[in-house]
């Protein structure tokens, strides 16, 4: 994530957010926030005696917590011709949590959809067909969908099956590929679909031992 893409974020909503995620207690997050708030104020000088004058916490209480965040990663305090206090460390790691906790949102959200969309397409073939699915064709369903099929697409491809007297999806998968590599030709002039397709199916089909239906 870029430092533009940080600043856009609001690290007061992160650290409230997350801060069990990363193992922060209460007195913790308190004493952040306020670090915080005395940076915005423009304080070059924040120290547990500091920090004192603006909490209920004591100076003791303050020092602990100060050098818990500084071990941890959490707090740059660096001394010199001036002591320096930076929350840039923890706003890193807040943005690593949120962007971690973004994907596994987004995963989940696409799995959700993709069950979805799946089950409808299921549900039209079993309709359709007059049967229930096996295993192997519900697997061939989804690997259809993986490979970029629209649900529609494969829903007209079954159609044009049975529009033929082919019940099998076997022959849905004929015709997608058919479609396909027509597609193909008449974008750019080729097509990446074998020849040998047809007999790679039979061959998967037979190695499978699944009871496809005959054309």
């Amino acid at each position: 994530m870029s430092n533009v893409q940080m600043e856009a974020l609001d690290f007061r909503y992160l650290l409230l957010e997350y801060y069990r995620k990363l193992r922060l207690n209460e007195n913790e997050l308190a004493t952040i926030l306020m670090i915080d708030h005395l940076l915005e104020q423009k304080n070059t000088l924040i120290t547990p005696d500091l920090l004192s004058m603006k909490m209920s916490l004591s100076v003791k209480e303050l020092d602990k917590i100060f050098v818990s965040l500084i071990e941890r990663g959490f707090l740059d305090f660096t001394t010199g011709k001036k002591i320096k206090v930076s929350l840039k460390p923890l706003q890193k790691k807040l943005y690593e949590v949120f962007q971690i906790s973004l994907a596994k949102e987004q995963e989940t959200q696409t799995s959700a959809e993709k069950s979805a969309y799946l089950k409808n397409i299921y549900e039209v073939f079993e309709k359709e067909l007059k049967r229930t699915l096996s295993p192997l064709e519900f697997s061939l369903i989804g690997e259809w969908v993986d490979q970029g099929y629209s649900d529609e697409t494969i829903i007209n491809a079954l159609k044009e099956a049975l529009s033929k007297g082919k019940k099998s999806l076997r022959s849905v998968d004929k015709i997608l590929l058919q479609w396909q590599a027509r597609d193909d030709i008449e974008a750019t002039g080729i097509t990446a679909v074998s020849k040998d397709w047809n007999k790679d199916i039979e061959r998967t089909m037979e190695i499978a031992k699944a009871k496809w239906i005959d054309d």
